[in-house]
């Protein structure tokens, strides 16, 4: 089913509607009525597999929403405006189409559009996080020019990349009592965004490395972007296993263990790697710990004890050097590098980020500065730069942690789908052959 909403970009979706329909699918056109002031609902019926349906009571079937939801292997909304992301999230069905998308058991797909200030309203950012925890895809909206003539991010995404991240969903997800392959056609072109198979391991929080029974020394992790990343790569289809210090509620379809030290968290994640195919290590691991550790309270009146310090065993190390061909290690890095008058500009976030993935031999290393406003520890955003081998980088702005675990899973899909290289003979060999 395709949901139009009304924004300038409902134009767009007459070439999402096209390209839907040359891949295989069998596409139901649903709009609103204010999508019908952008786009002809006559030619969406000309090109969609059936006619434009846009009431709850002028329809020959008395519930049509209900016949939508339950006959949809896939629910697609481009564009999505703020209004029908609200509702949705809010469970308030206005029309036939917000009612469709409570009726429906099927994946949904949302692809939102709205001028950059209502994308980045409080209001609208934490509707689109609560969708996505329940399990709602979402295509970002692009930056560029939008209506009116000013740049910013709420463009519709290209139907293009829309039409890819419908494909790669009805790849990884089958209606209850489906058989694979009963779904439409763009099942077959699936791939780009899916996961499916893929068994990954995601670490989280901060490791608790104890004084004595009582304290221990830790740090501000909040252990939020690393149940970002493991929800994102369940929601593609991965099998995740997420070994967290935290308590947190765990995303849906994610097996959590439950560790607290890094010693600990080393055990779960060499046990668990040895058949993952991807491993993100976000957890802020310990680097030092307490030589040892009272067997008792320490009595303030004892005076301040002496505590000598000596380095855990370093997981992402030992799994760069432990790693299976084709497997992919991602580590993160929390760096300190906005300047001060006490510590002048020295080294940039680049030149840690590129020194670490060279030194744990990692695939890809996501560093931030918590330093700075609004990054890393205990917010819901986060300001990244991804780099990676053969000069990867991709530098995400301040924005929600969700945006940017997609972001780190999207380099994770990156390098798990590209074509494996063909290894040629030397010169040599082919003269002994």
């Amino acid at each position: 089913m395709l949901g139009v909403s009304g924004g300038i970009a409902a134009y767009k979706a007459v070439e999402i509607c096209r390209r839907l329909v040359d891949a295989g699918a069998w596409v139901s056109p649903v709009m609103t009525n204010a999508a019908t002031r952008f786009v002809g609902q006559t030619t969406l019926s000309a090109l969609a597999s059936e006619p434009v349906r846009r009431s709850l009571w002028d329809e020959p079937e008395p519930i049509p929403h209900t016949r939508l939801g339950q006959g949809a292997d896939l629910v697609i909304v481009a564009p999505a405006t703020a209004r029908v992301i609200g509702a949705y999230a809010a469970g308030i069905s206005s029309d036939l189409l917000t009612a469709t998308l409570l009726a429906t058991r099927a994946p949904v797909l949302l692809c939102p559009a709205m001028h950059t200030e209502m994308w980045e309203h409080p209001a609208v950012r934490e509707n689109v996080a609560t969708l996505r925890r329940r399990g709602v895809h979402v295509v970002e909206p692009a930056a560029g020019r939008l209506a009116g003539g000013d740049l910013g991010t709420g463009r519709l995404a290209d139907p293009a990349d829309i039409v890819a991240a419908a494909a790669g969903i009805l790849g990884l997800e089958r209606r209850p009592g489906r058989p694979p392959g009963s779904g439409s056609g763009l099942a077959g072109v699936a791939g780009l965004a899916g996961l499916a198979g893929v068994v990954a391991v995601v670490t989280a929080g901060g490791t608790r490395e104890p004084l004595d029974p009582v304290r221990y020394i830790g740090n501000r992790s909040s252990g939020k972007q690393g149940y970002a990343v493991a929800a994102e790569l369940a929601r593609r289809g991965a099998s995740v296993q997420l070994i967290s210090t935290v308590s947190r509620p765990a995303p849906p379809g994610v097996a959590v263990t439950a560790v607290e030290t890094a010693a600990q968290m080393g055990v779960a994640v060499r046990e668990a790697a040895g058949s993952a195919q991807v491993v993100v290590m976000a957890a802020a691991v310990a680097d030092f710990r307490p030589k040892a550790v009272a067997p008792e309270k320490i009595k303030k009146q004892d005076g301040p004890p002496e505590v000598v310090l000596e380095p855990t065993p370093d997981i992402l190390a030992g799994l760069g050097r432990a790693r299976r061909p084709g497997q992919v290690i991602v580590g993160f890095a929390a760096e300190t590098v906005a300047p001060s008058a006490a510590a002048p500009l020295g080294r940039t976030l680049r030149d840690y980020a590129r020194a670490k993935l060279d030194s744990k031999g990692a695939d890809l290393i996501v560093a931030n500065d918590v330093a700075a406003p609004g990054v890393g520890f205990a917010h819901d955003t986060n300001a990244v730069l991804i780099v990676g081998r053969g000069g990867f980088e991709a530098d995400i702005a301040l924005t929600n942690k969700d945006v940017v675990a997609a972001a780190v899973v999207d380099a994770i899909a990156a390098l798990i789908n590209r074509p494996t290289p063909v290894n040629r003979p030397t010169q040599e060999e082919q003269e002994q052959s």
